[in-house]
């Protein structure tokens, strides 16, 4: 039974930063469990997702205590909205990892086609004698000798967001680990003892399935660019990119349709039909995310300023949303994202750019290895606040250091 959520004084600012950590780390902890097959990171999921409970409604509390009258009501009803759209992320994410945890049934194909979307995710358990425990992130230097990130603690019942280089690590704090699989292979071994397995590689059998199952990994990557570029909306009072993240979620509708077809055809083809049910929830969860990416930039759609907290909020959650302007001569003008290795060299990936042209701005949602960059662009990007200054430098400016 849950417990009794009471009133607490907590920042709106901080709750809300927490909230979007959290539902975005949720989505990656559910498709990694989907993946990895992991009941142990589905529970995971299912732990954050109570936390994010809490979270809302205390964030809930908070915005009613603090409207006092319409004026007030007009400016926070956005916020309400961010909350419950976030909640909804949690929701949709929670079905997915249930998919795993309830043995509802995915095809062994959705593995091999799933790690060109998904960054490897882990859960590792630190063992007493690990080299580990009893040391600070920064002591041990993981992520500048494997490549792999800490990405959030669970320490018994409480949750440690975002750590930092100041975070120590003890023994049977639950780790979830982001990284590429050679350094989660090092990362894995000395927190548990334990060889990390790799999932084996399966192919399609049925050509129909294959498609769905493209279709679905597409559906996926579309809604999380639409979570994005709707956090970008509220952070820059955007309603291009408000517009695109409409868009975007008219195009998940789409791909759900096709999924849908895709896999009603594939379901007399293969041996057992009921494992494509997993296939179904998974896609409608996924659909789910983009209608709440709309939700949080509704407010900018509908002309209503974004409360200041909202945007300091959105700047100070773990991966931030950062805009770059590409100064002339810098090492980013007149060449492409790829030329520059920007995602090697920073960790920010350029989620949209904006280009000022004489007859308004244009967009480039979704840019590549091949978009070009000049002088005058205004980069987009997600990352940490060490990679944005990164970024900052190479687009020819002053890194913003925090006082």
């Amino acid at each position: 039974m849950s417990s009794r959520v009471e009133y607490e004084p907590v920042s709106v600012k901080a709750l809300l930063a927490e909230m979007k950590d959290t539902s975005e780390l949720l989505i990656d902890l559910s498709y990694s469990a989907v993946l990895h097959r992991s009941d142990a990171v589905a529970a995971e999921v299912l732990e954050l997702e109570e936390r994010m409970d809490v979270l809302q409604l205390r964030a809930r509390m908070s915005i009613l205590l603090a409207a006092r009258n319409p004026e007030d009501a007009e400016t926070l009803a956005p916020v309400l909205g961010i909350i419950g759209a976030a909640e909804k992320v949690s929701d949709a994410a929670g079905d997915i990892a249930k998919v795993v945890l309830e043995d509802i049934g995915v095809p062994d194909h959705i593995r091999s086609a799933l790690p060109e979307a998904v960054e490897t995710l882990v859960r590792a358990k630190v063992r007493s004698a690990s080299p580990y425990a009893d040391q600070t992130l920064g002591a041990i230097n993981m992520e500048t000798e494997t490549g792999v990130r800490v990405l959030a603690i669970r320490r018994g019942g409480d949750w440690v967001m975002n750590p930092d280089k100041s975070t120590t690590l003890q023994g049977e704090d639950v780790l979830l680990l982001r990284g590429p699989e050679e350094g989660i292979e090092t990362v894995y071994e000395r927190a548990t003892g334990d060889t990390y397995e790799r999932p084996p590689p399966s192919e399609p059998n049925v050509a129909d399935l294959e498609r769905a199952v493209n279709s679905l990994v597409l559906m996926k990557t579309m809604s999380e660019l639409a979570v994005d570029l709707a956090y970008g909306s509220v952070l820059f009072h955007s309603t291009d990119l408000a517009e695109e993240v409409v868009e975007l979620e008219a195009e998940v509708d789409a791909l759900k349709s096709r999924f849908e077809a895709w896999t009603l055809r594939a379901a007399g083809r293969v041996d057992d039909p009921v494992a494509l049910r997993g296939l179904m929830q998974i896609a409608t969860s996924t659909e789910i995310i983009s209608d709440a990416a709309l939700e949080i930039s509704e407010g900018v759609l509908r002309g209503l300023d974004t409360h200041v907290v909202v945007q300091e909020a959105v700047e100070e959650s773990d991966e931030i949303i950062a805009r770059t302007s590409v100064a002339e001569g810098s090492d980013l003008d007149g060449t492409t994202i790829g030329e520059r290795a920007v995602k090697t060299q920073t960790g920010m990936r350029v989620i949209a750019v904006r280009r000022p042209g004489a007859e308004g701005d244009e967009w480039v949602v979704q840019p590549g290895p091949t978009t070009d960059l000049k002088a005058g662009d205004v980069l987009l990007s997600k990352g940490t606040r060490a990679g944005a200054n990164r970024l900052r430098e190479l687009a020819g400016r002053e890194p913003i250091h925090e006082e």
